[in-house]
């Protein structure tokens, strides 16, 4: 499983006023504490700041991979100029989050993606909104995932996310978020699937259970990447129990290194 730490984001208040204020030391410390959690890269965003994100993004870059000895980053933006500025002190191979098969931002990042190593989120959204079916979600990860590989991206290095829903909104979107996981695991071999799963209890009580079960619901359709908190200790415990449960633990050493490391009490 493929963790994305998700705490570096300048929608969060404290984020945007450590960002605003110029606050290396905070940015290091939630850097370092994700990094030491388990995330294996550390998501960046500074969205927020119209006209400056571009300079954000590269101080958020260099302040993340000094405090955690290079970690590597997922460059969160929609934005190529400062996605391309941010990558220009990024040290080893970056995430972008995220091109879609909405025409204008499709147009703008496959320019930079074409060629490269870089991984590279795959978001489920065209110009026709956000899909609510596994067959619409299904038929816009396959329009990506050509495009990508025909402009020399590998498949190993595209994660396609179905975009969560509520299913306080809406009943099935769970169903078919999980459907659509499992079908695009399924028909598409070699790629891989992410989400950041918050938005599935937008709007109930008691969040953090529900975004938890969906976490291993979904683990048990073959999603392989979350882009979530890995400071929630019982959320990083449920994603390796779920992977050893689903045969995804040689030998169950992953578990048994957890269990001897005190990550699953």
């Amino acid at each position: 499983m493929l963790i994305v730490g998700e705490l570096i984001n300048a929608s969060r208040k404290a984020i945007g006023e450590a960002i605003k204020a110029q606050d290396a030391d905070a940015i290091k410390k939630i850097a370092l504490d994700q990094w030491e959690a388990g995330a294996d890269y550390i998501d960046v965003n500074a969205g927020i700041f119209v006209g400056k994100e571009a300079d954000y993004l590269t101080w958020l870059v260099k302040l993340v991979q000094e405090a955690t000895d290079n970690a590597p980053c997922c460059i969160d933006s929609p934005d190529p100029k400062a996605i391309e500025q941010a990558l220009s002190v990024h040290k080893g191979t970056a995430m972008i989050n995220s091109i879609s098969l909405e025409k204008e931002r499709y147009e703008a990042m496959i320019p930079l993606l074409a060629g490269t190593d870089l991984k590279v989120v795959a978001l489920c959204m065209s110009d026709e909104g956000m899909p609510e079916t596994a067959d619409q979600r299904l038929a816009i990860a396959d329009k990506l995932i050509n495009g990508l590989v025909q402009n020399n991206i590998p498949l190993d290095n595209i994660y396609v996310d179905p975009l969560v829903q509520p299913v306080s909104t809406k009943d099935t979107y769970g169903l078919e978020f999980l459907d659509a996981v499992q079908g695009i695991m399924t028909k598409f071999k070699g790629v891989h699937t992410i989400c950041g799963l918050s938005n599935i209890s937008y709007g109930l009580p008691l969040r953090k259970k529900i975004n938890q079960n969906f976490a291993v619901l979904a683990i048990s359709r073959g999603l392989d990447g979350l882009i979530i908190n890995p400071l929630d200790k019982e959320m990083m415990a449920n994603i390796i129990i779920a992977e050893t449960l689903m045969g995804r633990d040689n030998y169950c050493s992953n578990y048994l290194t957890a269990y001897r490391e005190g990550k699953l009490e």
